[in-house]
């Protein structure tokens, strides 16, 4: 005689997910969900620099870093949710790198660099942790990656499209800080791995995404298939 499934069983997709309850989860989450904190508040900081270079676009990149902030309490939130203290500390030096690449740039007045580095790679790089995240977090988590992934598009497409509009006279300092700062990406992927394994995030996969949104956003600029497979080269030999 057949039994009838018990409603408590969990479907298959729900058994493929991992445990959140665990310590060994919520030891990774807390790094994972660290950078994703940082990420939202140097992305703040970041768009509002940004406006001193650019005065007649401030108003636009402050509408832009206000929605990074409520990012940022999204996901203070989701740590929140799983009893999870993000390590900032971690997060912190996790971004040092680019966070001083963006500095010294941001000194000398270079929009590109800025731009590439934000709007471009940083932006890539949300989105394609977020794609990957999603399918495997939590449900409260979920939720708030799903509309955060959302905006994260909008802030790609204003650094595509004012780059679009200048990349007759950006093509060096483009490369030059493409050469510079994509390596660190890759670099930065390669650190998380071990947590992001944890949470059933694939390292491939993440740089995969990675690349794809990367290399979409090259090709919506402007540049060339040939440019666009020379300077994805350089998160290979940099």
């Amino acid at each position: 005689m057949a039994t009838l499934a018990s409603p408590l069983a969990a479907s298959p997709e729900e058994s493929a997910l991992p445990d959140f309850a665990s310590e060994a989860y919520k030891d990774a989450y807390s790094r994972i969900n660290a950078i994703v904190i940082e990420g939202e508040q140097e992305a703040h900081d970041n768009y509002v620099a940004i406006g001193t270079l650019l005065p007649d676009q401030a108003e636009e990149l402050t509408r832009l870093a206000r929605m990074e902030l409520k990012h940022m309490k999204g996901f203070t939130a989701c740590a929140a949710n799983l009893g999870v203290t993000a390590d900032m500390p971690f997060a912190q030096d996790f971004f040092a790198p680019l966070r001083n690449n963006f500095q010294a740039a941001l000194a000398e007045g270079k929009v590109v660099t800025c731009l590439l580095i934000q709007a471009i790679l940083i932006e890539a790089f949300a989105i394609s942790a977020y794609h990957i995240y999603i399918p495997v977090a939590d449900p409260f988590a979920r939720r708030i990656t799903e509309g955060v992934v959302k905006d994260e598009y909008t802030h790609l497409n204003y650094g595509q499209e004012w780059l679009k509009a200048n990349r007759e006279t950006i093509r060096d300092e483009f490369e030059q800080a493409n050469r510079d700062n994509l390596p660190l990406v890759r670099t930065m992927l390669d650190e998380v791995a071990a947590d992001a394994a944890v949470l059933q995030m694939d390292k491939e996969d993440l740089m995969a995404d990675f690349l794809s949104s990367y290399q979409e956003a090259l090709l919506e600029i402007g540049f060339t298939g040939r440019e666009i497979a020379r300077f994805a080269a350089a998160a290979l030999v940099g």
